[in-house]
């Protein structure tokens, strides 16, 4: 029997990205390759890249620079070492990756995860620099669905990729570049893949895409929305919860809104990026839509789920961003109020249109501002959970604790809740009271429905 060969894939970015080094593990195992935790110990490297912010793209290359110190140490003891990019970095920027560290082997974009067995051979047969960056999502999703079928096990919250791409073309973004044109998996394969996660010990499903809630398919009874899918995935057995991201509000229709309040499997949470609450800023940065028609979607979905928790995602300092424009931003993040939300500071991608503008927002500015704003949303964020003390409510226990008998549970607004056990396992949906709250989690105890509360 051959000796195992090991791979050890680092993500950065989205969970998009999660999903799809999941597929890589899916695909490479076949193969013989086994996952570790430590490059060091590895055969094969990969770097599952992001490609959003200039800082997340200049991590993969100091990565590269010290792999390629691992990389001579292990030549020099005659043991060989592939590296490899994968994702939106290798998608957006090529062969330039190879110019500029020479020490890659191979690279294949978002959509050629699939082709990683040819790669891979290509390069037990001696190529190098190899590029894979031209397939479409309909082959990588319909290959990869294969693959996953042959996984031994899965996460008790598990991620299902629906859709991929984005035709938005927001002015700061390259995902229309990265991950191409809005792609909708068809409905008889989403619903045959959650089954089979289902199967394997899933309880709950996120569904992924970069814009997900554009979803549609033709399935039983004509074209399906995000709203029917979710309906449709709620009627399988065993699936307790289901969650979906990343949204975009102007795909919010009023059937996904209502699925808020009708679906009782679909959790109180959702991500909902606004970017700017100034009206000048957003229609800069291309997103079709004003401070004003957010906060009134903000306002129906309240209506028809009043529990529920609000997510977003702020860029600070796009050009031309003035101190009143940023107060905006202020006023709209107190006026929606987030249970949690990401807030950065304005990257100039090469390629978008935001990148060419003259008005440029110095670093000092875009610093002291975003200080500003996530001090508030912090500030937001401990009130949300501060408030749950003395509640209860169920959560879903998904992994040991960093304290003998503790599990960490996800509350169905998104929060770590930390428990004794108890006797309960990995995979149990129960009922808890929450004891204390910190600023990224609740600790509470399981609740004793038999008898009295403990």
């Amino acid at each position: 029997m051959s000796t195992p060969r090991k791979v050890f894939i680092k993500t950065y970015g989205c969970q998009m990205n999660v999903y799809d080094t999941a597929r890589m593990s899916d695909v490479l195992r076949p193969m013989g390759f086994e996952q570790v935790e430590a490059a060091a110990e590895a055969d094969l490297i990969i770097l599952n890249t992001c490609h959003i912010r200039e800082k997340a793209a200049e991590k993969v290359y100091s990565e590269l620079g010290r792999l390629r110190m691992l990389k001579q140490d292990r030549a020099a003891r005659g043991r060989d070492l592939a590296i490899a990019v994968a994702g939106c970095v290798a998608q957006a920027e090529g062969e330039a990756i190879i110019a500029r560290a020479p020490v890659v082997d191979f690279i294949f974009g978002p959509q050629s995860t699939h082709a990683l067995p040819d790669l891979i051979s290509r390069y037990d047969a001696g190529e190098r620099a190899m590029v894979e960056t031209d397939f479409p999502a309909r082959d990588k999703f319909d290959a990869l669905g294969e693959k996953a079928a042959a996984a031994p096990a899965v996460p008790v919250s598990a991620f299902l990729a629906v859709q991929e791409g984005c035709d938005k073309f927001c002015a700061f973004c390259v995902v229309p570049y990265t991950r191409g044109a809005e792609y909708s998996r068809p409905p008889e394969r989403i619903m045959a893949e959650a089954r089979l996660l289902v199967d394997k010990g899933a309880r709950e499903i996120t569904l992924l895409g970069q814009n997900v809630n554009a979803w549609h398919g033709q399935g039983a009874g004509g074209t399906w929305n995000l709203a029917r899918l979710l309906s449709e995935l709620a009627s399988i057995d065993g699936l307790g919860r289901l969650r979906f991201t990343t949204s975009h509000p102007n795909d919010m229709d009023d059937e996904l809104i209502a699925a808020f309040a009708e679906n009782e499997k679909l959790m109180p949470y959702l991500h909902l990026p606004v970017q700017s609450g100034s009206d000048a800023i957003l229609k800069a940065m291309n997103r079709k839509h004003t401070a004003g028609q957010y906060l009134d979607l903000v306002a129906r979905l309240r209506r028809a789920r009043p529990d529920i928790a609000l997510s977003g995602d702020f860029i600070v300092g796009f050009p031309g961003e003035t101190e009143e424009d940023f107060a905006a931003t202020l006023r709209i993040v107190r006026e929606a109020g987030y249970a949690q939300a990401y807030s950065f500071k304005y990257s100039a991608r090469p390629g978008t249109p935001a990148a060419e503008r003259p008005d440029q927002v110095p670093q000092e500015v875009k610093s002291e501002r975003l200080a500003r704003l996530q001090d508030l949303l912090a500030r937001q964020q401990q009130a949300f959970n501060a408030a749950f003390v003395g509640r209860s409510f169920d959560i879903l226990l998904e992994k040991p604790g960093r304290h003998r008998g503790q599990l960490v549970g996800r509350s169905p607004w998104l929060q770590a809740v930390h428990v004794q056990a108890r006797g309960h396992a990995i995979g149990d949906i129960v009922p808890v009271r929450v004891e204390r709250a910190g600023k990224n989690s609740l600790s509470a105890h399981i609740m004793d429905t038999t008898t009295a509360d403990v």
